[in-house]
C-alpha cells in the first residue's frame, strides 16, 4: 500500500510541477511562444515525464486552464452561501468572479489564450464543468424559471457570462472594478426585477 501511495504522490507532485511551470510560462510568454523544453526545464522534470502525464503541450495547457477555472469556481462558491437570496447570490457570485479573475495572468489564460488554443467548444465544456451550471441554476432560482418557461435559462446564462467576461477583461486592462461591479449588480437586479 505504501508503494501505491508513494507512486500516486509522485505522480501528483510531477503533474503539479508541470502545471505550475507551464502556467508561469504561458502567462509570461503566451502559449505559442512557450516550448515544451522550457516547461520541463522550469519544472525540473524530464521531457519523457511530461509526455507520460500529458499527451502534448495542448493537453498540458488544458490542464492549466482547468485549474484556473476550478479556482474561480471555488471563489464563487465560497462567496455564495446558501443563506443568501438568489439575487444576492448572483451579485455576490459576480463580484467573486471579478475578484478571482484579478489573479495575475488568469484573464489571459481563461479569456484570451484559452479560447484561441482550445477553441470555443472545449472552453464551453470546461465552463460547463465548472461555473456555467451554477450561474444557470442561480438565474433559474432568481427568475423563478422552470422547464415550462419560455425564457431559456441556459441562453440567458451564456449571455450574462459573456457580460462577466467582458467586465473581467475591462478590469484587467485597467478599468475601475467598482464601476463594473455596480453595473453588473444593476443588470442582475433589472433582470430579476
Amino acid at each position: 500500500m505504501q508503494d501505491y501511495r508513494s507512486n500516486r504522490e509522485r505522480t501528483e507532485k510531477t503533474k503539479a510541477a508541470l502545471i505550475a511551470a507551464a502556467r508561469a510560462l504561458f502567462v509570461e510568454k503566451g502559449y505559442a511562444e512557450t516550448s515544451t523544453p522550457e516547461i520541463v526545464a522550469a519544472a525540473g522534470i524530464t521531457r519523457g515525464a511530461l509526455y507520460h502525464h500529458f499527451e502534448d503541450k495542448r493537453a498540458l495547457f488544458r490542464a492549466v486552464v482547468r485549474e484556473e477555472a476550478l479556482a474561480v469556481t471555488a471563489a464563487i462558491e465560497a462567496a455564495t452561501p446558501d443563506r443568501l437570496s438568489a439575487v444576492d447570490a448572483l451579485i455576490a457570485g459576480s463580484n467573486a468572479y471579478l475578484d478571482a479573475m484579478r489573479v495575475g495572468g488568469r484573464t489571459r489564460l481563461l479569456l484570451i489564450e484559452g479560447p484561441t488554443v482550445l477553441g470555443y467548444l472545449d472552453m464551453k465544456q470546461l465552463d460547463e464543468e465548472t461555473t456555467a451550471l451554477s450561474l444557470q441554476h442561480g438565474l433559474e432560482a432568481a427568475l423563478n424559471l422552470d422547464h415550462a418557461s419560455n425564457i431559456p435559462a441556459d441562453a440567458l446564462a451564456d449571455i450574462l457570462s459573456a457580460a462577466f467576461d467582458r467586465a473581467a477583461l475591462a478590469v484587467d486592462a485597467g478599468g475601475n472594478a467598482d464601476r463594473y461591479r455596480a453595473a453588473i449588480a444593476h443588470l442582475i437586479k433589472h433582470i430579476a426585477g
